[in-house]
């Protein structure tokens, strides 16, 4: 009888780390929260996406644009450009601007990056990724 019971818990311990583990793990998705115009973290911006987009070729990108982080999808502006129109020819990356803040800082659309897609809010798009169960990355590497 105690064999008996032993094997059970065994089976029972083996098929529920089989169901944990055998089920389909959550997709790689992270939105990157970028207010800053320093362009180091914009660069740190830029490089994480090359990373992630090397290592996790099926990972989805956003980067959330708000305050003074804008300019890096500013043609005019950007001091990392070249690799921001790399990092939009990825489907998997998106660069979304806050409408609020395009009117704080009389910013127009036909100031930006063609790709870039404006939202409302910047805050509520990064909290509703994070109710999405997407990652979150504060960039602010220069401080």
């Amino acid at each position: 009888m105690k064999n008996a019971i032993i094997l059970a818990a065994i089976t029972l311990l083996a098929v529920g780390f089989t169901n944990r583990h055998g089920t389909k793990a959550e997709p790689y998705r992270v939105a990157f929260d970028l207010t800053s115009r320093d362009s180091v973290d914009q660069a740190a911006t830029v490089r994480w996406i090359r990373e992630v987009s090397t290592s996790s070729p099926n990972a989805e990108m956003e980067v959330v644009l708000y305050g003074k982080g804008f300019e890096i999808v500013m043609p005019e502006r950007s001091k990392v450009l070249a690799d921001v129109q790399k990092a939009v020819a990825n489907p998997k990356v998106k660069f979304k601007i806050c409408a609020i803040a395009m009117k704080n800082n009389n910013i127009d659309k036909s100031q930006l990056l063609p790709a870039v897609q404006i939202v409302p809010d910047g805050i509520q798009e990064l909290v509703q990724k994070q109710q999405e169960h997407w990652g979150y990355i504060k960039v602010s590497v220069s401080r």
